[in-house]
């Protein structure tokens, strides 16, 4: 089964924040909107790489770094009951949408966010990646 999301979807999803796993928790407490920033398929193994970015229309934390969502792109994600919402960047859960105990397929996505803003997006999450920093793996 490939994953039937696209990059830059908005899915709800039971986001685990980095303080949370950090206190040994293995579930988060809500479901809340995450943006499937990279989607990679592997062929090989059948399997696609997830990494999920938490929505929030709570500021983020001086622990966190986060982007502003623009009207806008809240309004295309299908977020738009939100007065201003933020997407972390500092932060992500790795998941394998064929393997998960977390990823509904059955979900119709939110929206999506447009290619300009998921190039800020993928840009400001690119030193996580370099630094090997800001994973939380929902595969265990």
């Amino acid at each position: 089964m490939a994953c039937p999301f696209l990059s830059g979807s908005v899915i709800t999803y039971p986001y685990l924040w980095r303080w949370q796993h950090a206190a040994g928790r293995d579930n988060a407490e809500k479901d809340r909107p995450v943006c499937l920033a990279i989607a990679v398929s592997d062929p090989a193994q059948d399997l696609t790489h997830l990494v999920l970015l938490a929505i929030s229309g709570t500021p983020p934390t001086s622990e966190q770094t986060a982007l502003e969502i623009p009207m806008l792109e809240l309004r295309r994600a299908g977020l738009s009951t939100l007065k201003r919402g933020w997407i972390t960047v500092s932060e992500y859960n790795y998941d394998m949408a064929e393997r998960s105990f977390h990823v509904d397929p059955n979900q119709a996505p939110r929206g999506a966010f447009g290619p300009g803003f998921m190039n800020r997006i993928r840009a400001a999450i690119r030193p996580l990646f370099l630094a090997a920093e800001g994973r939380i793996d929902r595969t265990l």
